[in-house]
């Protein structure tokens, strides 16, 4: 699972790519450098990193992802409950929710959706 680990900056660039792909490596360094304000030597380095770690391909200069951008969302949000929370979803979601509101129909997605992952 530590392959789905990804620090911020590394997390944006894979965003991009994930929004885009397939999408060549130069149309990468222009987009990088958009929204991201990196050079192209700083887009080519990151490149190669998540390519050597198997969560990006580089072929033929065409660019893409090995692992979904799910996948990786997935891994970080067990990252935190378990880490900050104790593995424990109610906290999180008290903790998260703090003095917000949902509208009947949030909560009725939400109770829809827990729901659907109640053991039998």
């Amino acid at each position: 699972m530590e392959e789905f680990k990804l620090c911020e900056s590394e997390y944006r660039f894979a965003d991009i790519v994930w929004e885009k792909e397939p999408l060549g490596s130069g149309e990468l360094v222009k987009l990088c450098e958009e929204r991201l304000g990196w050079k192209k030597s700083t887009t080519y380095t990151v490149l190669k990193k998540l390519c050597e770690r198997g969560i990006l391909a580089n072929v033929n200069a065409t660019v893409s992802a090995l692992i979904r951008k799910e996948q990786v969302q997935k891994y970080e949000s067990e990252l935190i409950i378990n880490r900050t929370f104790g593995g424990s979803l109610p906290q999180f979601i008290s903790s998260f929710m703090g003095d917000k509101k949902l509208s009947k129909d949030q909560a009725e997605k939400l109770k829809s959706l827990i729901d659907s992952f109640k053991e039998e």
